[in-house]
């Protein structure tokens, strides 16, 4: 069983020398989705995101709107760890795979097998587990003896056409996903779109951030829309979707 419980929780990002650098202040201010504030020790911070409180549990299919700064990309990584709360409680019980940066730890010098083991690696896979499904990244990436080349002479679709494969041969209880992931061109992308459906459906519990109302809607069961760091609506996809597009 898998699950995501937040009490009040908050990030925030300090601001170093920031007290004498008024018009930087503004542009953060201007540029970011959160709030600037001063933490204890007078050090000017941006808040991110600000008392977050709901549980997830095994089934939600929860997507995550706003707009650009809204706080999707920073809750979606403290999720994922790469964050901690500045104050509150999270939880979170479960295996978490993540599929915001596919192409995290790819060196463009070594070949496309040595990078399948740096980028499983990443994921948190032994090297015998790399090893035992190897075969099938590579099949299923269609890189041929391209897979022993360096990525450096790699197209642009090769290069995602390895990652996608690598990051998509875990099954997480948990998935974390910036945007539905579609690579490749015609026959490839058919057969990513497959292995998206199927990795969603298996996972216990689906965080997605998008812009796109088709994905929300046909994805999730629930909405959670954030403005400035913090929930504006929280319900049924429908309700949320008309009230964030309008309509």
């Amino acid at each position: 069983m898998a699950t995501i419980e937040f009490n009040n929780v908050c990030v925030d990002f300090p601001i170093y020398n920031a007290n004498t650098r008024s018009l930087k202040k503004r542009l953060l201010q201007v540029a970011t989705g959160g709030q600037l504030g001063a933490d204890q020790q007078g050090r000017v911070v941006v808040r991110a995101l600000e008392d977050l409180s709901f549980t997830f549990k095994d089934g939600d299919r929860v997507g995550l709107l706003g707009h650009n700064g809204a706080g999707k990309s920073t809750l979606l990584r403290l999720l994922g760890g790469v964050y901690e709360p500045s104050s509150g409680c999270a939880r979170i019980n479960g295996v978490i795979g993540s599929l915001i940066d596919i192409s995290l730890g790819i060196d463009s010098e070594a070949t496309g097998r040595e990078n399948i083991y740096f980028r499983g690696g990443l994921l948190g896979m032994t090297r015998a587990e790399i090893s035992k499904q190897i075969d099938d990244i590579i099949e299923f990436s269609e890189l041929g003896n391209f897979v022993d080349m360096p990525m450096r002479t790699y197209s642009s679709g090769m290069h995602l056409r390895l990652a996608f494969s690598v990051s998509t041969i875990l099954r997480p209880e948990i998935l974390l996903m910036d945007e539905w992931l579609s690579v490749g061109d015609e026959g490839f992308k058919h057969k990513a779109e497959k292995r998206m459906t199927e990795l969603v459906q298996v996972t216990n519990i689906l965080v997605i951030a998008s812009h796109s109302r088709e994905v929300i809607l046909d994805t999730c069961n629930r909405v959670i829309w954030l403005e400035h760091g913090r929930v504006r609506m929280d319900g049924d996809p429908e309700s949320v979707v008309a009230a964030y597009f309008g309509g």
